[in-house]
């Protein structure tokens, strides 16, 4: 008891009663009340904080591998009982119960990466070469095929992001870390060459004419955002509106008008921080920053006083993915990144997302709790 991280624990929780607060605006009449169902998942995830706190990390270790085939294994179960939503096939309905398994592939993505570097590791041995790294890409790669051929996008994305992230602690090669680099200025490069550049029609396109219609009409609303504001720019420029009326102050609990309108889509999920800002300001924006800085900087601390490998590679992987869902779904809301439907952990209404960042805590806290036992 001594070694768990109050200050991890009290961030957590101010974040989560910010987010039933804030769900108590964004979901008011006629709207059902989902603030209420947000409590109830709350006090599931805090129930899963302490399972996981009961149990020595070193057993989680043991069973990573079959933690991740149970995901692999319920994620291809979705191509068969699975149920279609918002044009992706993401999710079990058990009566009025739904649980998302893409949520919890993170997790169990994060717990083998973090298996497999440590049990590869051997002292002196040089950094991660192309030859090295099969095991880590292979982990990785299966789910996020999987979740992406749902098709999942942002959630594909998350898996992607937070991986690499893992991997790059792990220490790769000067040259596997310059051809990311690279690979990022192709990207550029191929996005300008599909949606910026002039050229006669038809457009000689290199991803563009493989992407969905929808998934294409995001990212030209992204890089043109009024070209259409009725259409493919209407989230983003609904969700501005909100986020630049709040000013330094906010409109007040319950008085925001894009929020009381319903002009915010999906305002009680993906765009739960445009309610808050345009509610509560700019000042109350930099406070929530602050708690999920709290989160991120005491989580990596976490990891950097870990006992082994494995738990610091499980609180890198754990700050990683909530880092990179947080940076995307802010810089969505603004305009800086394009929709892709990814969620504020802790913030958005949802039981699965609360559920799987819960369990994400807890092996913080487990870890954070046992970094002086052996």
């Amino acid at each position: 008891m001594p070694h768990v991280p109050w200050g991890l624990v009290v961030c957590v929780l101010g974040v989560c009663f910010l987010g039933i607060w804030n769900l108590a605006s964004a979901s008011r009449p006629p709207m059902a009340p989902v603030w209420t169902s947000q409590a109830l998942y709350l006090g599931v995830g805090l129930g899963a904080v302490l399972m996981v706190c009961l149990v020595d990390y070193r057993w989680i270790q043991r069973m990573a591998f079959p933690i991740y085939v149970l995901n692999i294994l319920a994620l291809l179960a979705l191509r068969l009982v699975g149920h279609t939503a918002k044009g992706a096939e993401s999710w079990f309905v058990i009566g009025p119960f739904r649980l998302q398994p893409a949520e919890f592939m993170k997790i169990g993505v994060v717990l083998m990466l973090a298996k497999v570097y440590h049990d590869d590791f051997q002292p002196n041995q040089p950094s991660y070469g192309i030859v090295r790294l099969w095991k880590p890409v292979l982990v990785v790669m299966v789910p996020f095929v999987l979740v992406l051929v749902q098709p999942d996008l942002g959630t594909a994305l998350m898996i992607f992001l937070s991986s690499g992230t893992v991997i790059l602690f792990g220490k790769v090669r000067w040259y596997l870390a310059a051809t990311l680099v690279a690979g990022v200025l192709v990207g550029g490069l191929i996005i300008w060459n599909d949606y910026v550049r002039e050229m006669p029609e038809p457009r000689t396109t290199v991803v563009r004419h493989y992407l969905k219609k929808h998934q294409s009409q995001r990212i030209s609303g992204w890089l043109d955002p009024e070209a259409d504001l009725r259409g493919s720019g209407y989230h983003a420029a609904q969700s501005k509106i909100a986020v630049g009326s709040g000013g330094l102050t906010g409109k007040g609990w319950r008085e925001g008008t894009q929020t009381g309108l319903r002009f915010l889509p999906e305002q009680h999920t993906d765009f739960i921080f445009s309610v808050w800002a345009e509610e509560h300001g700019f000042f109350s924006c930099l406070l929530l920053l602050l708690l999920y800085g709290g989160i991120f900087i005491l989580g990596l601390g976490v990891g950097f006083s870990a006992r082994d490998r494995f738990g610091a590679f499980v609180a890198v992987g754990v700050v990683a993915t909530l880092f990179w869902q947080v940076f995307e779904n802010i810089g969505m809301v603004i305009g800086l990144l394009p929709v892709t439907g990814i969620t504020l952990p802790l913030m958005s209404y949802g039981g699965s997302s609360m559920l799987s960042v819960m369990l994400c805590i807890g092996l913080l806290v487990n870890i954070s709790m046992r970094r002086h036992m052996f």
